[in-house]
């Protein structure tokens, strides 16, 4: 009941962003950032471009806002904006990555420089399984084990069943399982 009540709150400051207000932008951001982060790690799963696709995000809603007919539903209407926002960054660019020695240099570690490199492949290799997971298996997947959602707030997001979530975390469990046999 909670959730319902923070969702329904929303609409007044969805309405206010609508008429420009800049200070409902803000806290429209302030409540809703942590969420749209959660849509896009969903999606692109790499940490290092999710502020980029984020700020993307609110910038876009900033300037379309006035394009969403019923701020009653601005909740999926943001969710496909993040979503699609993270779709085309997958799709666009190729990923970075870190080499171990920046992993030293960054963490500043007292492990030896072996046991780093050790720990960087097997992180990336586990990265990398992620990113490859479908994105119909990808986004329960991140938005439960690396966002910590419930599996109803999933299905809430996605606007499907309860136990669809479920089967498809155990599928990406599976899936993530057979890709890292071996290499971790």
């Amino acid at each position: 009941m909670a959730a319902s009540v923070e969702y329904d709150s929303v609409v007044p400051v969805v309405e206010a962003v609508q008429r420009g207000d800049a200070l409902a932008f803000k806290e429209l951001l302030r409540r809703q950032d942590r969420w749209v982060r959660g849509v896009v790690m969903g999606v692109i799963a790499d940490r290092d471009r999710t502020d980029d696709v984020v700020q993307q995000v609110w910038t876009s809603v900033w300037w379309r806002i006035k394009d969403l007919r019923d701020p009653r539903r601005w909740r999926g209407w943001l969710y496909r904006l993040a979503r699609n926002a993270a779709l085309d960054a997958g799709r666009s660019k190729s990923r970075n990555r870190e080499s171990p020695v920046g992993q030293i240099e960054r963490t500043g570690s007292s492990a030896s420089p072996e046991t780093l490199a050790v720990l960087g492949e097997r992180d990336q290799a586990v990265r990398d399984a992620i990113a490859r997971l479908p994105v119909l298996y990808r986004e329960p997947f991140v938005l439960r084990h690396l966002e910590n959602w419930s599996y109803r707030q999933i299905a809430e997001l996605m606007e499907i069943p309860v136990d669809t979530v479920e089967t498809r975390l155990v599928r990406a469990r599976r899936l993530l399982r057979e890709a890292l046999k071996g290499k971790i």
